[in-house]
């Protein structure tokens, strides 16, 4: 891995600001191109706040810092400067696999250290990154002997924001994270208001959103509020202040309380805000990850990106079940052959098998969940050593499923054992679930207990050379740079809504805004390619709220390492649209953003790592459209052959879902197309060299 450091210590300042209402500003540091400034600052009642200003104006006004704890005096007011420093930093490293091979770190850093000026004197740190495309921001708290075991009650971390901006939210719900969006100014966010929604698991205790929160402002600027980098930490929504737009950080707790427990040293996750002055700048980002830790793993060859096929969707549409009893048992050695023929002729690498393992009739709706699973004991119409034999002989790939159904402490005991089951069958990808209410009954999904549980099995997983595909899960924060076995989440509602959903699925919108907003988490296991988009004869209440074209762009719009080919292999048999999802690329050298606006339309192109191939994908919402967007891209000494894959001329995402045309036309990096999107279409275009 080529790194290209420049690290520069510079120096220390202290100065008034007249601006700041009696505020001593004590420092600020720039981006490396001055487009982003932050400005740490001082109280009257020596309150440590922070600026933040984009282009010289401001994006974050003054807000406050700060923290409440049990059984110990609050950290806020009363605080001195002890030293400030500033540094710059540089490198370029590659990601194993990612949506772009090479990623450039650079920004500008100033840390300064604060102590209270009363007893008991604790000391901390403020840290602050500032990158052309936004800021990071920690707190520090080193060793010290009058600071011992510490109980966060309260982080008092403020983001004030300069206007009713336009948003983009989910509620801070701390078990789930499976909401529509809606799409409201600051003012009308109402979190707790009644929905209907068919959840597993839903605990909602403050009028809060959940991040990635995206916002944009009067002026145009879009920006996104998340955090990097979370360890043994809970996870974070934000607070929402209708009346003055301003957000304050709601760590998740226990029904007692306490939000993290924990002892010096140690660092908070980075508070991070992200700032563009196109909504596709906050796509193309790389904050999140440049916030994390180098990779800790070393060569992890033994992932490999790849589309899949499941015994899952039939599950969803009732045609099988995941129980044995009841006689429609989906994980058959027989299915499983059936599905690995059919990944085996069409250039899908991997089978995705759930509901193959014991204890499937009692994990929904029973209090008592520990113990249901064993993760290693198959039912006895799954062959398990024969399917793994029938796919290597195949050249297909078996993805592990683990359902916990939220007993966590029973998916511990086991996670060796499970683990070292599929080391054995040469299995290296896993699939977890955690639905239901998290046992013991006290914790959160998003609390710092299970935060740590999550990331033993990401550390568990990796000593057997397994990577974890994670289904209601914690967020992502950019980890999967650290640990590039993460290598994608369903933190989201996905795909599956639209089969049983009580509110009808998933709105032609969805997927205009899932990348603006989660997908700024990380990658998405969204699970796309339906074509059967009405879903007959399984669900006549139910259907796919877009065009078959669409489903065909999310594989290039949704970015993901592991893309499932959802539907039934019947509903693609003879289908010439399939070509697409047959030569579709996972892995990429180069991503690019070529238009978009949140919640309306979005248009990616990707280059495939090793190949010269580019694949274009465009969604629209319920309204058609047209967009026009150049090829300079493309490599200006090439020519090339673009099949295009478009919604018919007639097509409708609920009239007329599945009507599309195929175009084939040579194309370079001169050429400019416009194009015509369906309500609730898109484009799939593949564009490969002559």
């Amino acid at each position: 891995m080529k790194k290209i450091l420049s690290i520069l210590a510079l120096f220390a300042t202290i100065y008034n600001c007249s601006s700041c209402s009696n505020n001593l500003e004590i420092a600020d540091i720039s981006s490396p191109s001055g487009n982003v400034k932050v400005e740490l600052i001082l109280t009257k009642n020596g309150t440590a706040a922070y600026r933040m200003l984009f282009e010289g104006k401001p994006i974050i006004e003054t807000s406050t810092l700060g923290f409440d704890f049990k059984n110990a005096p609050s950290l806020s007011g009363n605080l001195r400067v002890i030293s400030i420093d500033t540094t710059h930093f540089n490198e370029t490293w590659e990601m194993p696999w990612g949506d772009q091979r090479y990623v450039n770190n650079h920004y500008k850093e100033l840390k300064v250290k604060l102590q209270e000026r009363n007893q008991p004197n604790r000391e901390f740190f403020i840290v602050f990154r500032a990158f052309d495309e936004g800021i990071g921001f920690r707190y520090e708290f080193p060793e010290q002997e009058n600071m011992k075991m510490v109980t966060i009650s309260n982080e008092n971390t403020q983001f004030k924001l300069t206007g009713d901006h336009l948003c983009w939210w989910t509620p801070g719900d701390w078990d789930i994270y499976e909401y529509l969006y809606k799409t409201t100014k600051i003012s009308k966010i109402d979190a707790k208001q009644k929905r209907k929604q068919d959840l597993a698991q839903t605990y909602i205790p403050e009028n809060a959103v959940n991040t990635p929160f995206t916002m944009k402002t009067q002026d145009g600027i879009y920006l996104s509020i998340h955090e990097a980098a979370v360890t043994n930490y809970a996870g974070m929504t934000l607070k929402v202040d209708t009346s003055n737009y301003t957000l304050q950080s709601l760590l998740v707790g226990t029904k007692s309380g306490i939000k993290v427990v924990t002892q010096p040293p140690f660092v908070t996750p980075w508070r991070t805000i992200i700032v563009g002055k196109k909504a596709g700048d906050l796509i193309e980002s790389k904050l999140m990850l440049n916030l994390n830790e180098p990779n800790k793993l070393g060569d992890v060859s033994w992932f490999k990106p790849m589309k899949y096929v499941g015994i899952w969707w039939e599950m969803h549409l009732d045609k099988s079940t995941w129980a044995m009893k009841g006689g429609k048992h989906g994980a058959t050695t027989e299915n499983a052959k059936k599905y690995i023929d059919f990944a085996a002729a069409n250039n899908i690498g991997g089978l995705l098998v759930e509901g193959w393992n014991t204890g499937w009739e009692h994990w929904i709706g029973f209090e008592d969940r520990e113990g249901i699973f064993d993760f290693v004991t198959p039912y006895p119409d799954y062959n398990l050593a024969e399917v793994v034999r029938y796919a290597k002989q195949k050249g297909i790939s078996i993805i592990m499923h683990h359902e916990t159904s939220a007993a966590p402490r029973t998916y511990e005991k086991q996670l060796d054992t499970a683990y070292a089951l599929m080391q054995k069958l040469n299995i290296h990808n896993v699939k977890t679930g955690y639905v239901g209410r998290i046992i013991p009954d006290s914790l959160y999904h998003q609390g710092q207990w299970m935060v740590n549980h999550y990331r033993k099995v990401i550390e568990t997983a990796a000593k057997y050379h397994i990577a974890v595909d994670a289904h209601e899960p914690f967020k992502g924060t950019g980890e999967w740079r650290t640990y590039p076995n993460v290598i994608s989440r369903e933190d989201f509602r996905g795909q599956e809504f639209n089969a049983w959903s009580v509110d009808g699925g998933n709105p032609p919108e969805h997927l205009t805004i899932l990348p603006f907003t989660a997908g700024l988490a990380g990658p998405m296991d969204y699970t796309p390619g339906i074509f059967n988009i009405k879903l007959k004869p399984y669900k006549k209440d139910n259907q796919v709220n877009t065009t078959l074209v669409h489903q065909l762009a999310l594989y290039v719009v949704i970015y993901s390492p592991i893309q499932m080919v959802a539907d039934l292999p019947e509903n693609y048999e003879g289908n010439p649209a399939f070509q697409f999802i047959r030569d579709v690329g996972v892995d990429w050298d180069q991503s690019k953003v070529l238009n978009g606006e949140i919640g309306d339309y979005l248009t990616i192109a990707r280059k495939e790592r090793g190949t010269d191939k580019w694949f274009v994908g465009a969604v629209t919402d319920e309204n058609a459209r047209t967009i026009t967007f150049k090829l300079d891209f493309l490599d200006p000494n090439k020519n090339y052959k673009a099949t295009l894959y478009l919604d018919g001329d007639d097509a409708d995402w609920d009239k007329n879902p599945t009507s599309y045309k195929i175009i084939k036309q040579d194309v370079n990096s001169t050429c400019e197309l416009t194009l015509k999107l369906a309500p609730g279409g898109g484009a799939a275009i593949s564009i490969i060299p002559n």
